[in-house]
Protein backbone atom coordinates (compact mmCIF):
# COMPACT_ATOMS: atom_id res chain seq x y z
CA UNK A 1 0.00 0.00 0.00
CA UNK A 2 1.71 3.05 -0.95
CA UNK A 3 0.29 7.34 0.00
CA UNK A 4 -0.28 9.05 -2.85
CA UNK A 5 -1.69 12.78 -3.61
CA UNK A 6 -3.11 13.50 -6.80
CA UNK A 7 -3.16 17.24 -7.66
CA UNK A 8 -6.14 18.28 -10.08
CA UNK A 9 -10.18 16.24 -10.13
CA UNK A 10 -10.96 16.66 -13.52
CA UNK A 11 -10.98 13.70 -15.97
CA UNK A 12 -7.56 12.68 -15.35
CA UNK A 13 -6.62 13.40 -11.57
CA UNK A 14 -10.02 11.89 -10.90
CA UNK A 15 -9.95 8.64 -12.56
CA UNK A 16 -6.26 8.75 -11.43
CA UNK A 17 -7.01 8.88 -7.93
CA UNK A 18 -10.21 6.63 -7.62
CA UNK A 19 -8.29 3.77 -9.42
CA UNK A 20 -5.32 4.13 -7.49
CA UNK A 21 -7.38 4.11 -3.93
CA UNK A 22 -9.51 0.93 -5.44
CA UNK A 23 -5.85 -0.84 -5.88
CA UNK A 24 -5.61 -0.64 -1.69
CA UNK A 25 -3.52 2.51 -1.45
CA UNK A 26 -4.46 5.59 0.82
CA UNK A 27 -5.03 8.46 -1.96
CA UNK A 28 -6.10 12.39 -1.36
CA UNK A 29 -7.38 14.32 -3.74
CA UNK A 30 -6.27 17.95 -4.08
CA UNK A 31 -7.87 20.81 -5.66
CA UNK A 32 -8.46 24.68 -5.16
CA UNK A 33 -11.94 24.74 -6.12
CA UNK A 34 -13.74 24.64 -2.35
CA UNK A 35 -17.24 23.80 -4.10
CA UNK A 36 -15.71 20.96 -6.07
CA UNK A 37 -13.53 18.92 -2.88
CA UNK A 38 -17.15 19.82 -0.91
CA UNK A 39 -19.11 18.16 -3.48
CA UNK A 40 -16.47 15.19 -4.15
CA UNK A 41 -16.57 14.75 -0.46
CA UNK A 42 -20.04 13.90 -0.74
CA UNK A 43 -19.33 11.58 -3.80
CA UNK A 44 -20.96 14.08 -6.04
CA UNK A 45 -18.46 14.19 -9.27
CA UNK A 46 -18.20 16.92 -11.36
CA UNK A 47 -17.83 14.99 -14.34
CA UNK A 48 -19.89 11.99 -16.13
CA UNK A 49 -17.97 8.92 -16.72
CA UNK A 50 -19.17 5.89 -16.80
CA UNK A 51 -18.64 3.76 -13.84
CA UNK A 52 -16.53 6.20 -11.75
CA UNK A 53 -19.08 7.48 -9.38
CA UNK A 54 -19.54 4.44 -8.10
CA UNK A 55 -15.53 4.01 -7.63
CA UNK A 56 -15.31 6.75 -5.90
CA UNK A 57 -18.31 6.87 -3.30
CA UNK A 58 -17.07 2.55 -2.41
CA UNK A 59 -13.34 3.74 -1.36
CA UNK A 60 -14.48 7.01 0.13
CA UNK A 61 -16.58 4.93 2.08
CA UNK A 62 -13.60 2.18 2.81
CA UNK A 63 -11.36 5.30 3.91
CA UNK A 64 -9.25 4.85 1.04
CA UNK A 65 -9.73 8.39 -0.89
CA UNK A 66 -10.74 12.05 0.49
CA UNK A 67 -10.09 15.10 -0.68
CA UNK A 68 -8.95 18.93 0.35
CA UNK A 69 -7.65 22.08 -0.67
CA UNK A 70 -4.73 21.82 2.19
CA UNK A 71 -1.84 20.97 0.25
CA UNK A 72 0.06 20.43 4.24
CA UNK A 73 -2.88 17.67 4.64
CA UNK A 74 -2.65 16.19 0.99
CA UNK A 75 0.87 15.73 1.47
CA UNK A 76 1.09 14.79 5.19
CA UNK A 77 2.03 11.15 4.47
CA UNK A 78 2.21 11.32 0.76
CA UNK A 79 5.30 9.10 -1.15
CA UNK A 80 3.71 9.85 -4.54
CA UNK A 81 2.49 12.99 -6.09
CA UNK A 82 0.90 12.69 -9.24
CA UNK A 83 -0.09 16.10 -11.03
CA UNK A 84 -3.27 16.15 -12.67
CA UNK A 85 -4.09 19.41 -13.99
CA UNK A 86 -4.73 21.02 -17.04
CA UNK A 87 -2.53 22.47 -20.04
CA UNK A 88 -4.95 24.27 -21.65
CA UNK A 89 -4.13 25.49 -25.29
CA UNK A 90 -2.67 29.29 -25.33
CA UNK A 91 -2.84 31.75 -28.11
CA UNK A 92 -0.36 30.07 -30.58
CA UNK A 93 -1.23 26.42 -29.56
CA UNK A 94 0.99 26.26 -27.39
CA UNK A 95 0.14 24.42 -23.93
CA UNK A 96 -0.49 26.83 -21.28
CA UNK A 97 1.58 25.72 -18.45
CA UNK A 98 0.42 28.08 -15.78
CA UNK A 99 -1.56 25.33 -14.05
CA UNK A 100 1.41 23.45 -13.74
CA UNK A 101 3.71 25.46 -12.09
CA UNK A 102 1.45 26.64 -9.79
CA UNK A 103 1.70 22.96 -8.52
CA UNK A 104 4.95 22.19 -8.93
CA UNK A 105 5.47 25.62 -6.47
CA UNK A 106 2.93 24.39 -3.78
CA UNK A 107 4.27 20.93 -3.71
CA UNK A 108 7.88 22.31 -3.38
CA UNK A 109 6.29 24.79 -0.88
CA UNK A 110 4.49 22.16 1.19
CA UNK A 111 6.21 18.76 0.94
CA UNK A 112 7.42 18.11 4.65
CA UNK A 113 11.32 18.29 5.71
CA UNK A 114 13.12 15.99 4.54
CA UNK A 115 10.26 14.13 3.09
CA UNK A 116 11.19 11.82 0.05
CA UNK A 117 8.90 12.47 -2.63
CA UNK A 118 8.52 11.11 -6.18
CA UNK A 119 6.56 14.10 -8.78
CA UNK A 120 4.74 12.17 -11.28
CA UNK A 121 3.99 14.18 -14.34
CA UNK A 122 0.66 12.81 -15.64
CA UNK A 123 -0.79 15.74 -17.54
CA UNK A 124 -0.10 15.90 -21.15
CA UNK A 125 2.97 18.05 -20.39
CA UNK A 126 5.22 19.29 -23.26
CA UNK A 127 8.58 17.61 -23.98
CA UNK A 128 11.42 19.66 -21.82
CA UNK A 129 8.71 20.26 -18.96
CA UNK A 130 10.64 17.29 -16.63
CA UNK A 131 13.76 19.25 -17.26
CA UNK A 132 12.63 22.48 -15.21
CA UNK A 133 10.44 20.57 -12.79
CA UNK A 134 13.00 19.53 -10.92
CA UNK A 135 14.60 23.18 -10.03
CA UNK A 136 11.40 24.54 -9.30
CA UNK A 137 10.31 22.10 -6.86
CA UNK A 138 13.91 22.33 -4.73
CA UNK A 139 13.72 26.04 -5.24
CA UNK A 140 9.97 26.42 -3.60
CA UNK A 141 11.77 23.96 -0.64
CA UNK A 142 13.38 26.85 0.09
CA UNK A 143 15.93 24.53 1.77
CA UNK A 144 13.69 22.64 3.73
CA UNK A 145 15.52 19.26 2.86
CA UNK A 146 12.87 18.15 1.22
CA UNK A 147 14.46 15.51 -1.91
CA UNK A 148 12.18 15.63 -4.82
CA UNK A 149 12.03 12.87 -7.69
CA UNK A 150 10.42 13.16 -11.22
CA UNK A 151 9.24 10.85 -13.45
CA UNK A 152 7.08 11.35 -16.22
CA UNK A 153 4.02 8.85 -16.46
CA UNK A 154 1.83 10.26 -19.25
CA UNK A 155 -2.08 9.17 -19.63
CA UNK A 156 -3.90 7.36 -22.36
CA UNK A 157 -7.46 7.41 -21.16
CA UNK A 158 -10.50 7.74 -23.29
CA UNK A 159 -13.50 9.56 -21.84
CA UNK A 160 -16.27 7.49 -21.90
CA UNK A 161 -14.24 4.35 -21.05
CA UNK A 162 -11.33 6.16 -18.71
CA UNK A 163 -11.82 3.57 -16.04
CA UNK A 164 -11.88 -0.07 -17.60
CA UNK A 165 -8.49 2.09 -19.64
CA UNK A 166 -6.78 2.50 -15.87
CA UNK A 167 -7.49 -0.85 -15.14
CA UNK A 168 -6.65 -2.36 -18.61
CA UNK A 169 -3.44 -0.27 -19.81
CA UNK A 170 -2.47 -1.16 -23.38
CA UNK A 171 1.11 0.16 -21.88
CA UNK A 172 2.16 2.33 -18.90
CA UNK A 173 5.06 4.75 -20.21
CA UNK A 174 7.35 5.57 -17.73
CA UNK A 175 9.94 8.42 -17.88
CA UNK A 176 13.13 9.76 -15.58
CA UNK A 177 16.81 9.86 -15.08
CA UNK A 178 16.49 7.61 -11.69
CA UNK A 179 15.86 3.83 -12.26
CA UNK A 180 14.86 3.45 -8.80
CA UNK A 181 11.98 6.08 -8.76
CA UNK A 182 11.14 4.75 -12.15
CA UNK A 183 10.63 1.34 -10.06
CA UNK A 184 8.27 2.53 -7.23
CA UNK A 185 6.11 3.81 -9.87
CA UNK A 186 6.06 1.26 -11.87
CA UNK A 187 5.29 -0.85 -8.63
CA UNK A 188 2.39 0.85 -8.69
CA UNK A 189 0.66 -0.67 -11.72
CA UNK A 190 1.84 -4.19 -10.76
CA UNK A 191 -1.39 -4.64 -8.84
CA UNK A 192 -3.24 -4.34 -12.08
CA UNK A 193 -4.43 -7.60 -13.59
CA UNK A 194 -3.32 -9.15 -16.34
CA UNK A 195 0.40 -6.47 -15.32
CA UNK A 196 0.36 -4.30 -18.13
CA UNK A 197 3.28 -3.76 -20.42
CA UNK A 198 5.90 -1.08 -18.87
CA UNK A 199 8.20 0.86 -21.17
CA UNK A 200 11.16 2.74 -19.15
CA UNK A 201 12.78 5.39 -21.10
CA UNK A 202 14.44 9.05 -20.55
CA UNK A 203 11.70 11.79 -19.56
CA UNK A 204 11.47 13.71 -22.95
CA UNK A 205 10.50 10.50 -24.94
CA UNK A 206 7.99 9.57 -22.70
CA UNK A 207 6.53 13.49 -23.13
CA UNK A 208 6.87 12.60 -26.83
CA UNK A 209 5.01 8.87 -26.84
CA UNK A 210 2.17 10.48 -25.48
CA UNK A 211 1.98 13.38 -27.73
CA UNK A 212 2.74 11.36 -31.05
CA UNK A 213 -0.14 9.28 -29.84
CA UNK A 214 -2.19 11.53 -29.57
CA UNK A 215 -1.60 12.94 -33.27
CA UNK A 216 -1.46 9.77 -34.68
CA UNK A 217 -4.56 9.15 -34.09
CA UNK A 218 -6.27 12.22 -35.16
CA UNK A 219 -4.04 11.83 -38.06
CA UNK A 220 -5.98 8.42 -38.62
CA UNK A 221 -9.28 10.63 -38.17
CA UNK A 222 -8.45 13.19 -40.68
CA UNK A 223 -7.20 10.78 -43.15
CA UNK A 224 -10.79 8.80 -43.36
CA UNK A 225 -12.64 12.17 -43.24
CA UNK A 226 -10.01 13.27 -46.52
CA UNK A 227 -11.09 9.85 -48.46
CA UNK A 228 -14.81 11.05 -46.99
CA UNK A 229 -14.96 13.71 -49.24
CA UNK A 230 -13.43 11.73 -52.16
CA UNK A 231 -15.80 9.56 -51.86
CA UNK A 232 -18.66 11.72 -52.01
CA UNK A 233 -17.46 13.19 -55.40
CA UNK A 234 -16.59 9.57 -56.62
CA UNK A 235 -19.65 7.55 -55.88
CA UNK A 236 -17.72 5.15 -53.10
CA UNK A 237 -18.89 4.53 -49.80
CA UNK A 238 -16.69 5.47 -47.10
CA UNK A 239 -18.24 2.68 -45.07
CA UNK A 240 -16.89 0.03 -46.68
CA UNK A 241 -13.95 2.03 -47.29
CA UNK A 242 -12.96 1.57 -43.98
CA UNK A 243 -14.38 -1.92 -43.30
CA UNK A 244 -11.76 -3.00 -46.02
CA UNK A 245 -8.72 -0.84 -44.76
CA UNK A 246 -9.53 -1.95 -41.31
CA UNK A 247 -9.47 -5.64 -41.75
CA UNK A 248 -6.09 -5.18 -42.61
CA UNK A 249 -3.89 -5.64 -39.01
CA UNK A 250 -1.18 -3.08 -40.19
CA UNK A 251 -4.17 -0.93 -40.01
CA UNK A 252 -6.89 -1.93 -37.88
CA UNK A 253 -10.09 -0.57 -37.70
CA UNK A 254 -9.65 1.85 -34.72
CA UNK A 255 -10.40 5.44 -35.51
CA UNK A 256 -11.58 5.46 -38.93
CA UNK A 257 -15.14 6.40 -38.24
CA UNK A 258 -16.05 9.01 -40.88
CA UNK A 259 -17.77 11.55 -39.75
CA UNK A 260 -17.24 15.52 -38.58
CA UNK A 261 -14.13 15.07 -37.05
CA UNK A 262 -12.58 14.62 -33.52
CA UNK A 263 -13.30 17.08 -30.48
CA UNK A 264 -12.27 17.12 -26.70
CA UNK A 265 -9.69 18.14 -24.60
CA UNK A 266 -7.02 15.99 -25.66
CA UNK A 267 -6.51 15.63 -29.89
CA UNK A 268 -6.90 19.31 -30.50
CA UNK A 269 -4.72 20.89 -28.10
CA UNK A 270 -2.39 18.23 -28.28
CA UNK A 271 -2.14 18.28 -32.53
CA UNK A 272 -1.73 22.09 -31.89
CA UNK A 273 0.90 21.87 -29.22
CA UNK A 274 2.85 19.32 -30.63
CA UNK A 275 2.89 21.67 -34.31
CA UNK A 276 3.94 24.50 -32.23
CA UNK A 277 6.73 22.91 -30.62
CA UNK A 278 8.00 22.06 -34.06
CA UNK A 279 7.98 24.92 -35.59
CA UNK A 280 9.59 26.50 -32.32
CA UNK A 281 12.17 24.00 -33.03
CA UNK A 282 13.01 25.18 -36.61
CA UNK A 283 11.16 21.86 -37.68
CA UNK A 284 7.95 21.89 -40.60
CA UNK A 285 5.19 19.99 -39.27
CA UNK A 286 3.08 20.08 -42.65
CA UNK A 287 1.33 16.85 -41.80
CA UNK A 288 0.20 17.80 -38.69
CA UNK A 289 -0.97 21.16 -40.41
CA UNK A 290 -2.98 18.97 -42.63
CA UNK A 291 -4.53 17.41 -40.07
CA UNK A 292 -6.10 20.27 -38.20
CA UNK A 293 -7.47 21.92 -41.70
CA UNK A 294 -8.94 18.92 -42.81
CA UNK A 295 -10.79 18.45 -39.09
CA UNK A 296 -12.07 22.29 -39.62
CA UNK A 297 -13.52 21.58 -42.80
CA UNK A 298 -15.96 18.44 -41.86
CA UNK A 299 -17.80 20.66 -39.74
CA UNK A 300 -18.35 23.33 -43.02
CA UNK A 301 -19.51 20.18 -44.66
CA UNK A 302 -22.32 19.48 -42.61
CA UNK A 303 -23.54 22.98 -42.68
CA UNK A 304 -23.48 23.05 -46.60
CA UNK A 305 -25.37 19.46 -46.66
CA UNK A 306 -27.94 21.69 -44.85
CA UNK A 307 -27.73 24.80 -46.42
CA UNK A 308 -27.52 23.15 -49.72
CA UNK A 309 -30.79 21.59 -49.45
CA UNK A 310 -32.77 24.00 -47.90
CA UNK A 311 -30.94 27.07 -49.56
CA UNK A 312 -30.93 28.64 -46.58
CA UNK A 313 -30.80 28.23 -42.66
CA UNK A 314 -31.81 31.86 -41.83
CA UNK A 315 -35.16 31.48 -39.69
CA UNK A 316 -35.40 27.80 -40.21
CA UNK A 317 -35.82 25.47 -36.76
CA UNK A 318 -32.55 23.05 -37.17
CA UNK A 319 -32.15 20.38 -34.43
CA UNK A 320 -28.92 18.93 -33.31
CA UNK A 321 -28.71 15.33 -31.91
CA UNK A 322 -26.01 15.18 -29.74
CA UNK A 323 -23.56 17.91 -27.82
CA UNK A 324 -20.62 16.21 -26.07
CA UNK A 325 -17.67 16.00 -28.08
CA UNK A 326 -18.36 11.78 -28.24
CA UNK A 327 -20.80 9.72 -26.20
CA UNK A 328 -20.26 8.77 -23.03
CA UNK A 329 -19.11 11.71 -21.70
CA UNK A 330 -20.23 15.59 -21.19
CA UNK A 331 -17.46 17.00 -22.14
CA UNK A 332 -17.92 19.62 -24.52
CA UNK A 333 -14.11 20.91 -24.97
CA UNK A 334 -13.40 21.54 -29.16
CA UNK A 335 -17.24 19.59 -29.83
CA UNK A 336 -17.66 19.85 -33.34
CA UNK A 337 -21.53 19.99 -32.29
CA UNK A 338 -20.92 23.45 -30.55
CA UNK A 339 -18.92 24.91 -33.63
CA UNK A 340 -21.60 23.76 -35.86
CA UNK A 341 -24.61 25.14 -33.69
CA UNK A 342 -22.61 28.78 -33.44
CA UNK A 343 -22.26 28.70 -37.58
CA UNK A 344 -25.93 28.45 -37.66
CA UNK A 345 -26.95 30.80 -35.44
CA UNK A 346 -24.52 33.12 -37.19
CA UNK A 347 -26.24 32.79 -40.47
CA UNK A 348 -29.82 33.15 -38.56
CA UNK A 349 -31.13 29.49 -37.65
CA UNK A 350 -33.18 28.48 -35.19
CA UNK A 351 -31.61 25.73 -32.89
CA UNK A 352 -32.92 23.21 -30.89
CA UNK A 353 -30.54 20.29 -29.18
CA UNK A 354 -30.77 17.13 -26.84
CA UNK A 355 -28.13 15.48 -25.59
CA UNK A 356 -28.50 12.52 -22.97
CA UNK A 357 -25.45 13.67 -20.75
CA UNK A 358 -24.42 17.23 -21.61
CA UNK A 359 -27.30 19.46 -21.74
CA UNK A 360 -26.79 20.95 -18.49
CA UNK A 361 -23.02 22.01 -19.58
CA UNK A 362 -24.23 23.39 -22.80
CA UNK A 363 -26.16 26.34 -21.20
CA UNK A 364 -23.42 28.58 -20.70
CA UNK A 365 -21.64 27.56 -23.73
CA UNK A 366 -24.60 27.69 -26.53
CA UNK A 367 -26.74 30.67 -25.39
CA UNK A 368 -30.44 30.97 -27.45
CA UNK A 369 -30.62 26.83 -28.21
CA UNK A 370 -33.27 25.32 -27.01
CA UNK A 371 -32.49 22.71 -25.14
CA UNK A 372 -35.05 20.04 -24.98
CA UNK A 373 -35.72 17.05 -22.91
CA UNK A 374 -35.86 13.98 -25.51
CA UNK A 375 -34.84 13.59 -29.23
CA UNK A 376 -38.42 14.28 -30.54
CA UNK A 377 -39.16 17.40 -29.14
CA UNK A 378 -35.80 18.30 -30.58
CA UNK A 379 -37.39 16.95 -33.74
CA UNK A 380 -40.77 18.53 -33.63
CA UNK A 381 -41.30 20.91 -36.75
CA UNK A 382 -37.57 20.95 -37.30
CA UNK A 383 -36.55 22.05 -41.17
CA UNK A 384 -33.52 19.39 -40.61
CA UNK A 385 -31.92 17.44 -38.06
CA UNK A 386 -28.54 16.90 -37.92
CA UNK A 387 -27.11 13.83 -35.48
CA UNK A 388 -23.89 15.18 -34.39
CA UNK A 389 -22.54 12.40 -31.30
CA UNK A 390 -23.35 8.73 -31.75
CA UNK A 391 -25.22 7.85 -28.49
CA UNK A 392 -26.62 4.54 -28.41
CA UNK A 393 -29.89 5.91 -27.83
CA UNK A 394 -30.06 7.80 -30.93
CA UNK A 395 -29.77 4.34 -32.77
CA UNK A 396 -32.88 3.23 -30.53
CA UNK A 397 -35.37 5.98 -31.96
CA UNK A 398 -38.53 5.61 -33.79
CA UNK A 399 -37.50 6.87 -37.05
CA UNK A 400 -40.97 6.77 -38.55
CA UNK A 401 -41.73 8.77 -35.29
CA UNK A 402 -39.07 11.49 -35.56
CA UNK A 403 -40.12 11.48 -39.56
CA UNK A 404 -43.57 12.47 -38.93
CA UNK A 405 -43.08 14.93 -36.70
CA UNK A 406 -40.44 17.12 -38.86
CA UNK A 407 -41.67 19.73 -40.91
CA UNK A 408 -39.69 18.99 -43.63
CA UNK A 409 -37.11 15.55 -43.76
CA UNK A 410 -33.71 16.76 -44.01
CA UNK A 411 -31.55 14.21 -41.76
CA UNK A 412 -27.51 15.47 -41.92
CA UNK A 413 -25.99 12.05 -40.34
CA UNK A 414 -22.65 13.29 -38.89
CA UNK A 415 -21.76 10.37 -37.57
CA UNK A 416 -23.08 7.66 -40.52
CA UNK A 417 -24.97 6.28 -37.54
CA UNK A 418 -27.96 5.32 -40.12
CA UNK A 419 -28.76 2.72 -42.70
CA UNK A 420 -28.92 5.11 -45.67
CA UNK A 421 -31.63 2.54 -47.51
CA UNK A 422 -33.70 2.43 -44.73
CA UNK A 423 -34.22 6.13 -43.94
CA UNK A 424 -35.10 6.18 -47.48
CA UNK A 425 -37.50 4.17 -47.01
CA UNK A 426 -39.01 6.13 -43.76
CA UNK A 427 -39.16 9.37 -46.00
CA UNK A 428 -35.89 11.07 -45.04
CA UNK A 429 -33.94 13.34 -47.65
CA UNK A 430 -30.79 11.50 -46.15
CA UNK A 431 -27.16 13.03 -46.01
CA UNK A 432 -24.85 11.01 -44.99
CA UNK A 433 -20.61 11.94 -44.86
CA UNK A 434 -18.59 10.16 -47.46
CA UNK A 435 -21.36 7.41 -49.12
CA UNK A 436 -23.37 7.85 -52.04
CA UNK A 437 -26.30 9.76 -52.34
CA UNK A 438 -29.70 8.33 -51.20
CA UNK A 439 -31.10 7.47 -54.05
CA UNK A 440 -34.66 9.51 -53.63
CA UNK A 441 -35.36 13.37 -54.83
CA UNK A 442 -36.54 15.94 -52.31
CA UNK A 443 -39.82 17.08 -51.91
CA UNK A 444 -39.04 20.73 -52.52
CA UNK A 445 -38.32 22.55 -48.95
CA UNK A 446 -40.97 24.30 -47.48
CA UNK A 447 -40.63 28.23 -46.97
CA UNK A 448 -39.29 29.44 -43.99
CA UNK A 449 -42.53 31.19 -41.72
CA UNK A 450 -40.61 32.10 -38.74
CA UNK A 451 -39.33 35.03 -39.34
CA UNK A 452 -41.47 36.74 -36.92
CA UNK A 453 -41.51 34.77 -34.38
CA UNK A 454 -38.93 35.16 -30.97
CA UNK A 455 -37.01 32.35 -30.51
CA UNK A 456 -38.18 29.89 -28.48
CA UNK A 457 -38.35 29.74 -24.87
CA UNK A 458 -36.83 26.92 -23.15
CA UNK A 459 -40.26 25.18 -22.35
CA UNK A 460 -38.69 21.73 -23.30
CA UNK A 461 -35.63 22.19 -21.18
CA UNK A 462 -34.23 19.08 -19.28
Amino acid sequence: MANIAVIGTNYVGLVTAACFAELGNQVVGIDIDPGKVERLGRGQLPIYEPGLEEIVVQNIKAGRLRFTLDYVEGLDKAQFAFVCVGTPSGIEGEADMSQVKAAAHSLGKYTPSERSLIVVNKSTMPIGTGDWMLPTLERASSGSGARFRVVSNPEFLREGSAVDDFRHPDRVVLGGTEPEAIDRVAGLYRDLQPEPPIIKTDIRTAEMIKYASNAFLATKISFINEIASICERLGADVKEVSRGMGLDRRISPEFLEAGVGYGGSCFPKDVKALAHMASMAGAHPQLLRAVMEINRDMRKLVLQKVRGTLGSVEDRVIGVLGLAFKPNTDDLRESPAVEIIHLLQSEGARVRAFDPAANSAARALVPGVELCSDAYAVAEEADALILMTSWSEFRRLDMERVRQSMRYPLLVDGRNLYDPQEMVAKGFFYQPVGRPAAEQAPAEAPAPTYAAEPVAAPSRAA
